[in-house]
């Protein structure tokens, strides 16, 4: 009985504790969405304070009208979804034939692969920004999104390699042999069970791509192709900060992240159960 009783309180002080980290961790999120909502003279005179008086949409019509943002946030969704989608297609392909064609050969090919990323990128600024110039791809979203994609599809292979080697051999031979092409049976076989990893992988290929900031600040010059991250940094002038404008304009670039993986969470958890169902 004693061991049961300290058992519960060593959960208890687990989840308390656990409890406290969270609040920790969301605290400044959270204080950068409620500052957000101040009016100009409560920023001004309150900055330190925790819940506006008077909630306002001031600054967020300021951000998306004057400043124009809305135009940066379509931006940002061109390039992100772009190479998201490219790389999904791509790896999902590559891993597959990795794992069942190539299995010895994957094994160093994946080491070669992650090796790309020993690399800090302001190292490969400057042999990038080469590469475009000589392309003709400067401030163009081809350009990035090239870029993007040289650093996200070999650790999204990487990735999905281990999703595909889970999948039991078994179940694609049955499909072969009830007349499923290969193709079919990557398709509508193959991917259902590994759409959890397929699904984890893009969220991290789209975060990664829509938070970016070095390569578009180095690629990008004009405003009008601009992504929603450069202009955040725009903001910051050289003598005067306006802190209520870069607190909405920060709220707007988290938004779609924290939206998209709400969105998607469910698949997450369940795809696995789902797609062997299927």
């Amino acid at each position: 009985m004693k061991q049961v009783g300290g058992s519960k309180i060593t959960i208890v002080f687990l989840y308390l504790f656990l409890s406290i980290l969270a609040i920790v961790a969301a605290f400044p999120l959270v204080w950068i969405i409620l500052s957000s909502f101040k009016t100009s003279g409560e920023m001004a005179n309150h900055p330190l304070a925790f819940f506006p008086k008077t909630f306002t949409m001031e600054y967020y019509s300021r951000v998306l009208n004057d400043l124009n943002f809305t135009t940066n946030i379509k931006n940002s969704l061109l390039v992100s979804l772009s190479a998201t989608l490219i790389t999904i297609v791509v790896s999902a392909l590559a891993a597959y034939g990795i794992v069942r064609f190539f299995p010895k050969a994957g094994k160093k090919m994946t080491k070669l692969l992650i090796t790309t990323y020993m690399f800090p990128p302001i190292l490969l600024a400057v042999p990038y920004s080469i590469i475009i110039i000589k392309m003709g791809l400067v401030n163009t979203w081809t350009g990035l999104v090239i870029t993007y994609l040289s650093f996200s599809i070999p650790y999204a292979i990487w990735m999905l390699i281990g999703f595909f080697q889970t999948v039991p051999v078994e179940i694609e031979e049955a499909a072969r042999v009830d007349g499923a092409g290969k193709l079919r049976v990557f398709i509508q076989v193959v991917l259902p069970v590994v759409s959890p990893g397929v699904v984890a992988t893009a969220i991290y290929t789209f975060i990664n791509t829509w938070n970016e900031f070095l390569f578009a600040l180095l690629l990008i010059n004009s405003s009008g192709k601009m992504p929603i991250s450069v202009a955040l940094y725009s903001l910051t002038g050289s003598e005067i900060l306006d802190w209520g404008e870069m607190m909405a304009a920060s709220v707007i670039i988290i938004l779609p992240s924290v939206l998209f993986f709400m969105l998607i969470q469910n698949k997450i958890a369940g795809g696995l159960s789902d797609g062997s169902v299927k």
